[in-house]
């Protein structure tokens, strides 16, 4: 555990497309921090594999899984009144990935409407507050392939490149015009997930840009 001045329960989220290592770093700085880790819910999902043989019939169904999901884990998060590393942002279920099937005519227009509308009423509940720091973790497309590869979901490297490639530029687009809460852009070539003095370098990050919110408020 690493002594620091960021407050005991605070929520620190990252975000970041597939195959950038968010799993890892939320579990070794949930860990340095002493917090708890939240993960996004991937094994039993029942629709996960059938999305990804047919976005168009699937999409809004794996949404819906995933919003149920986070919800009931940030109500959790909420009750708890402990300090959180989360590894996805809910921010991006609904500004990237629904809006991604959205937009490839995989979600109808009623779809999308009735999942945005169920989104924007879970959001407007106590149980989310907004997150203290969201750490984005970037690099190169060529890099991020090369780690979904290596990670070996067939689920995953059966998807055609222009999927990744559109995800990619979806969430470049996105983070640019993100203001929800403050940002901590890591490049995935800077630091490594496994080293306890990368590991500190962040959280002395973290708690300069907490610091200077609390100044702020």
């Amino acid at each position: 555990m690493i002594e620091t001045t960021i407050k005991n329960n605070a929520l620190i989220t990252l975000a970041g497309t597939v195959g950038v290592g968010k799993s890892t770093l939320t579990r070794n700085l949930a860990n340095a921090l002493d917090f708890k880790a939240s993960f996004e819910k991937v094994d039993g999902n029942p629709y996960l594999e059938d999305y990804y043989a047919n976005f168009k019939k699937w999409s809004f169904h794996l949404q819906i899984y995933f919003l149920a999901e986070r919800f009931k884990q940030q109500k959790a998060m909420f009750e708890s009144g402990y300090g959180y590393v989360q590894d996805r942002s809910i921010y991006e279920d609904v500004g990237i990935f629904a809006k991604l099937q959205y937009d490839q005519g995989n979600m109808s227009d009623r779809d999308f409407e009735t999942y945005s509308s169920l989104f924007e009423a879970m959001t407007l509940s106590p149980y989310f507050p907004k997150p203290d720091v969201l750490i984005y973790l970037d690099g190169s497309l060529e890099k991020i392939l090369e780690r979904v590869h290596r990670r070996g979901r067939k689920m995953e490297t059966d998807t055609p490149v222009k999927f990744w490639e559109d995800l990619y530029e979806r969430y470049q687009n996105w983070i640019n015009e993100f203001t929800i809460c403050p940002i901590l852009r890591l490049d995935i070539e800077t630091y490594d997930s496994h080293d306890p003095e990368s590991i500190a370098d962040i959280i002395k990050k973290i708690e300069h840009m907490t610091a200077k919110e609390v100044v702020l408020k």
